[in-house]
């Protein structure tokens, strides 16, 4: 969930995270700051010549290897920390981050998607699989055999339809931004008025297009999400999914469980078992612990998706604290003590113990930049822009046609015109009027009831770019600022050691 590339390399050494607050087990608490700071395979996910690949782009890590073990003990022996890895399969590419209990940070690093292609379209479940191993063998073996436990985010709704005998990955995946418009008017027949699943990119639109092509022996499938689906290479327990992921298939995490509108439809079989995001669901398997050098008690947790993984590692923990996620898209994560749904808008709340997640996701963000500038283009351009001045320029920077928050229109067409001569001009006018949709979003969900944001924190690529972060505080009227962890990686490394704390 990054449009800027570059990775940050931190000495945590020499720069101390502050502790995180004895655990008590639930979710919310632990993110708090602290007061003072086998059976058959699918061929084109195993068969090297049935698909055209580019190198994996290995990309940089760094490890504080000097600090993986702990002081000495008096006996002269030494004392190993137990360390706790998160991944983060954004829209762009993915991260790791390993920390210990205090919340450092012992390595991280991050690669972009392999391009595998199939026939003529993008092969995404080779091109994650095959992220995932990498990203697995970049984590220096130090530190590999030091993890307690292990668990990553996905992006939201993106969706895998597997034989639940062999775990054959039955279609391509339905991607997070991908509308199934024909599948909407059963959803909504049976979904209550203005439901989260009531939008053509649902995951449950995406399953319900998929069951009415009658495949042979659709019955014995099963749904998962792409964090359920990376972390089941993992595990090995086909058909388990967290409250987070499961949100727009229709589960319920007010009630724990999915309505009995949706379990009375005959696609209801192939939902997947739903926990709270950072429980343990089993140990890793013995064949990615031998030959990754992982301990053998090593555990692998539920996770999330990449937007609440980013607010975690944020670690907004107050009513009306926010967090945007600048990466390839906009999201945006708000802290309330009342739950908003309205598919109207592309509103939606996620549970984090006894209060709500209230926001929505944007299909405007980062991807455009990049498909306009540079990286260097993006920074020097940046530099000569006044963020204390108003563009003049009103555009919708998206990729394609559609829009999903703050308002759902699929037909919504992209509006990047006039284009001014001066290219700082209209970036300037491109960065301002995403703040204007962000600004949007954050006055709809306190209209719709949810609590009033107060403060907004960035994650995500564009939180490094400065200027912009001013020119939405002055768009916001709010303080704006960066996390001091932007990465959703952070973030499901918290939940991993979380799932540890728990499974003691």
């Amino acid at each position: 969930m990054e449009f800027e590339e570059e990775s940050s390399l931190r000495n945590q050494g020499e720069k101390e995270m502050p502790m995180l607050r004895q655990f008590q087990i639930s979710s919310f608490e632990l993110f708090q700051v602290p007061k003072q700071q086998s059976p058959r395979r699918i061929c084109f996910l195993s068969c090297s010549n049935s698909r055209r690949s580019l190198p994996l782009p290995r990309n940089r890590f760094y490890s504080n290897l000097g600090r993986v073990m702990a002081d000495m003990s008096g006996n002269g022996g030494p004392n190993l920390e137990k360390l706790y890895l998160g991944m983060d399969f954004g829209t762009s590419g993915a991260r790791f981050t390993v920390i210990n209990d205090q919340g450092d940070i012992r390595a991280e690093g991050k690669r972009e998607y392999p391009r595998f292609m199939r026939e003529e379209s993008m092969d995404w479940a080779s091109s994650w699989k095959a992220t995932l191993f990498s990203l697995l063998e970049d984590i220096p073996i130090t530190v590999r055999s030091l993890v307690s436990s292990i668990s990553l985010d996905g992006t939201s709704a993106t969706t895998l339809i597997l034989d639940s005998e062999s775990g054959e990955v039955l279609c391509q995946p339905f991607l997070y931004n991908q509308s199934c418009p024909d599948a909407l008017p059963e959803v909504k027949s049976i979904a209550p008025a203005n439901h989260t699943v009531c939008s053509g990119s649902s995951t449950l639109c995406k399953l319900v297009s998929w069951w009415n092509l009658n495949i042979p022996n659709r019955e014995s499938a099963v749904l998962l999400h792409q964090a359920d689906w990376l972390l089941w290479l993992l595990h090995g327990r086909l058909g388990v999914s967290d409250y987070n992921n499961a949100l727009k298939v229709g589960y319920d995490p007010e009630s724990e469980s999915y309505p009995s509108w949706l379990l009375s439809q005959p696609y209801s079989q192939l939902l997947p078992s739903v926990q709270a995001p950072g429980t343990s669901i089993g140990n890793l398997k013995e064949s990615i612990r031998k030959q990754f050098g992982f301990p053998d008690d090593c555990i692998v947790c539920t996770g999330t998706t990449d937007s609440i993984a980013a607010f975690l590692a944020a670690r907004a923990t107050e009513p009306g604290k926010a967090v945007t996620s600048l990466g390839s898209t906009l999201a945006i994560k708000l802290l309330s003590t009342r739950r908003v749904d309205d598919a109207r808008y592309g509103v939606y709340s996620h549970r984090l113990d006894d209060k709500w997640l209230v926001g929505g996701a944007s299909n405007t963000g980062g991807a455009i930049l990049r498909q306009l500038f540079s990286d260097k283009q993006l920074e020097r351009l940046s530099q000569e822009i006044n963020p204390m001045v108003a563009s003049p320029l009103d555009y919708y920077p998206l990729l394609s046609s559609g829009e999903r928050f703050p308002v759902a229109d699929p037909n919504l067409a992209p509006r990047l015109l006039p284009r001014p001569e001066s290219d700082v001009e209209y970036l300037h006018g491109i960065l301002e009027s995403i703040a204007r949709i962000e600004g949007k979003g954050y006055k709809l969900l306190k209209e719709m009831g949810a609590t009033e944001a107060e403060k907004v924190m960035t994650a995500g690529g564009g939180a490094k770019n400065d200027k912009w972060i001013k020119i939405r505080q002055r768009v916001l009227g709010l303080p704006v600022q960066k996390a001091v962890h932007t990465e959703a990686s952070y973030g499901a490394s918290l939940l991993a050691l979380k799932g540890a704390k728990q499974n003691k």
